[in-house]
C-alpha cells in the first residue's frame, strides 16, 4: 500500500511537470516491483486516466490550455486507443517491452535536437491531425505511455505552438487516449483496479505540485532535468530486455 502510494504521487509529479501521461516512469517502476507486463501496462492506463483528467483541468485553470490545438489530434487518439488493449494482447510481454524501449528511446534521442519555436502558430490539415492522433493513440496505448512524447514535438515542430502550451496540450491529448484505453485493456483483462486505483488518486497530490513547478522554472532547466530522467528510464530498460533476451 505505502509503495503504491509512494509511486503514484512521483508519477503524478513527473506527468503534470514534464506534460506526460505518466507511463513511461510507472511502467517500468512497476516491472521493477514484479508485475507482469501487461498488468503493469493496464494500471499505467489507470494512472494516466487521474493524472491527465486532474492535470488538465489544473492548466486550463490558469491559462495554459488551449483546447482548440488538440481537438483533432484528440478524436485520432481516441479511436486509436479503442484498439489498444486488442493490439496488446497479440503482443509477447518481451515485445511489447521492446516497443517501449524503443518508445523510450526515441524520446531521448529527440530530445538532442532542438525544436525550433516560431512565434506564430500555422494551419494544418485536420485530416492529417486526425490520423497522427490514430496512429499515436494506438502505439502509445497499447504500451501504456500517454502519447504526449511524441505530440508535444509536433504540436512544436510543426504547429509553431509555445513549449509549455504544447506541453500542456500533450497531457490534455492523453484524455483522449486513456480513457478508451482503459476500457479496451479492461476488456482484454489487464487492469489491476485495486494497484490502479491507489495509484491513480495518490497521483493526484503530484500532479498539483508538478504543474505549479513546471509554471516556476526556466524551460532549459525543465529541458535538462526530462534528459535525465529518460537517461534513466532507457538505461534500465535495456537492462531488462538484454536480460530477456
Amino acid at each position: 500500500m505505502f509503495e503504491l502510494l509512494a509511486v503514484g504521487t512521483i508519477v503524478g509529479f513527473l506527468s503534470g511537470f514534464f506534460g506526460i501521461g505518466g507511463g513511461t516512469v510507472l511502467v517500468p517502476i512497476l516491472l521493477a516491483l514484479g508485475y507482469d507486463t501487461k498488468v503493469a501496462i493496464g494500471i499505467s492506463v489507470v494512472q494516466m486516466v487521474f493524472s491527465s483528467i486532474y492535470g488538465s483541468y489544473l492548466n486550463k485553470k490558469n491559462g495554459s490550455l488551449d483546447l482548440s490545438i488538440v481537438l483533432y489530434l484528440g478524436i485520432g487518439g481516441f479511436i486509436g486507443a479503442t484498439l489498444s488493449g486488442s493490439l496488446a494482447a497479440y503482443f509477447s510481454n518481451t515485445t511489447l517491452e521492446i516497443v517501449f524501449l524503443l518508445f523510450a528511446t526515441f524520446a531521448l534521442i529527440r530530445l538532442f535536437f532542438k525544436i525550433p519555436e516560431y512565434k506564430e502558430q500555422r494551419e494544418v490539415n485536420k485530416i492529417v491531425l486526425l490520423i497522427i492522433g490514430l496512429f499515436v493513440g494506438s502505439l502509445s496505448m497499447m504500451i501504456g505511455v500517454g502519447g504526449s512524447i511524441l505530440i508535444v514535438p509536433i504540436l512544436v515542430g510543426f504547429l509553431h505552438i509555445d513549449l509549455k502550451r504544447a506541453i500542456s496540450a500533450g497531457l490534455f491529448f492523453v484524455v483522449f487516449s486513456s480513457v478508451p484505453g482503459f476500457i479496451s485493456h479492461y476488456l482484454n483483462g489487464h487492469i489491476d483496479m485495486n494497484a490502479g486505483l491507489i495509484i491513480g488518486m495518490s497521483s493526484l497530490l503530484g500532479v498539483y505540485y508538478g504543474i505549479h513547478f513546471k509554471q516556476k522554472i526556466q524551460t532549459s532547466l525543465q529541458r535538462k532535468l526530462i534528459v535525465v530522467f529518460y537517461v534513466s528510464v532507457v538505461s534500465y530498460l535495456s537492462y531488462r530486455v538484454i536480460s530477456l533476451i
